[in-house]
């Protein structure tokens, strides 16, 4: 990450101290906020002024602030019922590849709302069917699917004043099985496919959700493991109609033939009946 002075920032307020403006940013972590210049910010909002409680375990589910950092969120020990779940979460963390200082400071929120298409707590939200809350500065609130908030790279579905509150993971799919393929051009770098399959316990099914390769997340649901080439011959239709990514961490065809492999992959770990 470049150490980056946001020099055109002439205050930072609590977040929700007055009305949005021309040049109002949120600040959370500020781990990419930070890493690259921005021209455009005059104030920083800062959202850590909220006290927000980090992780919080209720009936409907594990609430995620969106000031959690990573290092939270990794530390983060719940019930054994929500194993499939923790072990996910420990994957996913590990797939920021950044030093423990960074993890301090970087939050889920943020990773979320940067939209990148490599964003890990991006892959960790669809593929656990997790819903966001938005929140706006007249109080206002609405909740919508994690598949939904980020529409294309560096995209979200956030209007101007709008902020992520934070993300639910339902109980539902505390005891799923899960099981999750990474792929990068390098040993330690970014991620340029992630397939994530979970087969659900209770009331049966599965879903496979596809990110990293693509502008926007993908999620495939079936009511039960699908056949290899069927569930290939959807995962390709879906993947090129969100569009596949195109830069220096992987060509779209390299994306393509990656996502494709991994897929498969997944499915026949979850056909056996376990989470890998």
């Amino acid at each position: 990450m470049r150490d980056v002075d946001l020099h055109t920032v002439e205050d930072v307020i609590a977040a929700d101290a007055d009305a949005w403006r021309a040049g109002d940013r949120w600040l959370a972590g500020g781990s990419f906020l930070y890493s690259q210049p921005q021209p455009q910010v005059r104030r920083l909002r800062d959202l850590t002024m909220l006290g927000w409680t980090p992780l919080r375990l209720a009936t409907d589910g594990l609430e995620i602030a969106a000031t959690c950092t990573i290092a939270e969120l990794a530390r983060f020990t719940p019930p054994a019922r929500w194993a499939g779940v923790t072990g996910l979460v420990a994957r996913c963390c590990d797939a920021f590849l950044a030093s423990h200082k960074i993890w301090n400071v970087a939050t889920v929120g943020g990773n979320i709302c940067a939209a990148l298409p490599a964003g890990p707590m991006i892959s960790l939200a669809v593929a656990t069917d997790a819903d966001c809350l938005l929140v706006d500065l007249t109080g206002g609130r609405r909740r919508m699917p994690a598949v939904e908030f980020v529409r294309d790279a560096e995209l979200t579905a956030l209007a101007p004043g709008e902020y992520l509150r934070g993300v639910r993971v339902p109980a539902r799919v505390a005891d799923d099985l899960f099981a999750l393929r990474r792929a990068s051009l390098f040993p330690h770098g970014r991620s340029a496919a992630l397939v994530i399959g979970r087969r659900h316990r209770g009331a049966g099914g599965w879903t496979l959700s596809v990110t990293a390769a693509t502008r926007r997340p993908v999620v495939l649901a079936a009511p039960a493991v699908p056949g290899e080439s069927e569930l290939l011959e959807r995962v390709d239709a879906a993947c090129a109609t969100a569009g596949w990514v195109d830069d220096v961490h992987g060509l779209p065809a390299w994306r393509r033939h990656r996502t494709l492999r991994m897929a498969a992959e997944v499915r026949a770990a979850l056909a056996d009946g376990g989470a890998r």
